[in-house]
């Protein structure tokens, strides 16, 4: 179960989201209730001032016909035109009728009535004195008994009753009542049916919210569960993703981050021990030196000095490759910027010249653009341009080249040798860190960190490294990388010699390179190179070093 963070622990999220999801449906359904109530509660006063104000028409009506409908006569006394309206009315439920007199008990009806109002003398103490009123009152009036919504109609004080009741007749007046608490038990009773029902349905809401909490944090759960099972030696475990709702991308930004922190962690137990296997070496051989050392013998003291400084600069190189590998994914690790790739062809071949007596030329120059980080590619091409020279004779051909593919989307960046070439066993291998291969029994020097930091390089431009050798007859080393577009300038920019995107074209010889003789194969693109190095695969060597001109991958 997932629980909130603190010392002493909490609450689970589950309970949390039910306890929120049951407040919320409560606060809900009580404020839905309270709102039907109210609004109903006044919906029956307002049904009962309207019936009552009714009843008071009908008595203004039945005062100015001046005649009894039942028998005909013509009115004598206020009296009598309250007994009529009593005889006429047909009381509602809950409500009852009575005529006030003066000093006389009141009048009541001889028709069914619910409400027997004359049997509440507290109710005829409170309305007798508005028997003299000029005017028909309509008010709520509150007894031992119940609560009343009477209307006091005193003839006396109806325009319509002026000439046709005599003047001089008995005050009399008719009331009319609604017992309100009666009206209003009904509407209670339908709002506690609601409340119950509503206690019903949050009691369901919970069973339901709380299996629905418990299935949509089951990756939550999993999540906690797979943080526990990891330890410092296996980081393997994932969570399994379904589904494209939030948890989903939770769950895979958890197993991205995993698979980070495999990478991370591998990367760094892998440094760990490169750093410990490649520098024990060096170490002991200085060591064992210095401690042979006789010093008393100048030339023995300067041999052995030579080789530990010999020494110390090789695990100084390594040390600076490593910390190039150990820079490999950072986001600074490759700083895109435009690169004009032709220029960087001619810029290569210029730095490559000293690093070997050998025939330099250009196969290809590309005029393309493109963002890349022009220093890590000079630093990858050199690197390729170095091994060739140390796997070639002096005098023989090393040819670099740049060409983009048909569309113009990748380009590719190569060095052509006519070197010892690449034994097959060695060709899936050789990207690897600290990997050197066997030529003629032998290993080279190095540290064979080279071509790791140049798949490096390609990788974070996007790209991958390939190769083609024959042993006996040469390899080409191929960075292809993306062409990516090259924001505008704007008008003050520096003009860019050539195109900015089209088709390769030969490169005449000027006085920077040296152009291919006739007879030099010219490298293509391949339809289908092998990307290096990934694991367990080996590539299918061309029987040329050069590729030829297809599709790229």
């Amino acid at each position: 179960m997932v629980r909130s963070p603190g010392p002493r622990g909490g609450p689970t999220v589950r309970t949390r989201i039910l306890t929120a999801l049951l407040a919320l449906t409560a606060l809900a359904l009580g404020f839905a209730g309270a709102t039907a109530y109210l609004l109903t509660h006044e919906q029956v006063d307002d049904r009962i001032d309207a019936d009552l104000t009714e009843s008071a028409d009908e008595l203004r009506t039945l005062a100015a016909s001046g005649v009894d409908p039942v028998t005909g006569d013509p009115f004598s006394s206020a009296e009598e035109v309250v007994v009529t309206a009593i005889q006429l009315d047909v009381p509602a439920r809950h409500e009852g009728v009575i005529g006030l007199r003066t000093g006389q008990r009141p009048l009541v009806s001889q028709q069914a009535v619910e409400v027997h109002l004359q049997d509440d003398a507290e109710f005829v103490a409170a309305v007798t004195p508005l028997l003299h009123s000029d005017q028909v009152v309509l008010r709520t009036i509150r007894t031992a008994t119940t609560d009343y919504r009477a209307l006091v109609a005193p003839v006396s004080a109806l325009p319509e009753a002026s000439g046709t009741v005599p003047a001089s007749s008995e005050p009399a007046a008719l009331v009319l009542a609604y017992d309100r608490v009666a009206e209003h038990a009904e509407t209670q009773a339908v709002f506690r049916s609601y409340a119950l029902v509503a206690l019903a349905a949050l009691v369901v809401t919970g069973v339901v919210g709380w299996l629905l909490a418990g299935r949509l944090l089951r990756p939550i759960r999993m999540l906690a569960r797979t943080a526990q099972q990891i330890g410092e030696s296996d980081l393997s475990a994932r969570i399994p993703e379904s589904g494209n709702d939030d948890l989903t991308h939770l769950t895979q930004a958890f197993n991205g981050m995993l698979d980070r922190l495999e990478g991370s962690f591998e990367s760094q137990r892998r440094l760990l021990d490169d750093v410990g296997h490649e520098l024990r070496t060096p170490l002991t051989i200085v060591r064992g030196h210095l401690e042979l050392m006789d010093t008393a013998d100048p030339a023995d003291a300067r041999e052995t000095r030579d080789l530990a400084l010999d020494e110390l600069d090789r695990m100084n190189r390594l040390v600076d490759d490593l910390v190039t590998l150990a820079t490999v994914g950072q986001p600074d690790f490759v700083r895109p910027a435009p690169v004009e790739l032709g220029r960087l062809t001619d810029d290569v071949l210029d730095k490559a010249r000293p690093l070997g007596e050998r025939t330099w030329l250009v196969d290809s120059r590309t005029d393309a653009r493109t963002m890349a980080d022009a220093q890590r590619l000079t630093q990858a091409w050199l690197q390729l341009a170095a091994n060739a020279v140390k796997f070639s004779e002096p005098g023989s051909v090393i040819a670099i080249g740049s060409r983009t593919n048909h569309d113009g989307s990748r380009v590719r960046l190569w060095v052509r040798d006519e070197g010892v070439g690449i034994a097959p066993d060695d060709v899936s291998r050789i990207f690897d860190r600290f990997a050197r291969g066997e030529h003629d029994g032998a290993r080279r020097d190095g540290s064979g960190l080279g071509l790791a930091i140049v798949s490096a390089i390609a990788e974070g431009h996007g790209g991958e490294v390939t190769v083609a050798s024959t042993p006996g007859q040469g390899s080409t080393f191929t960075v292809v990388i993306p062409v990516l577009p090259v924001p505008d300038a704007g008008p003050d920019a520096n003009p860019v010699a050539g195109p900015v995107a089209g088709p390769d074209r030969p490169v005449a010889p000027t006085a920077r390179t040296v152009a291919s003789p006739r007879t030099a194969p010219t490298p293509d693109l391949p339809p289908a190179p092998r990307a290096v190095p990934p694991a367990g695969r080996t590539p299918r060597p061309r029987p040329d070093a050069a590729p030829e001109e297809g599709p790229t991958p």
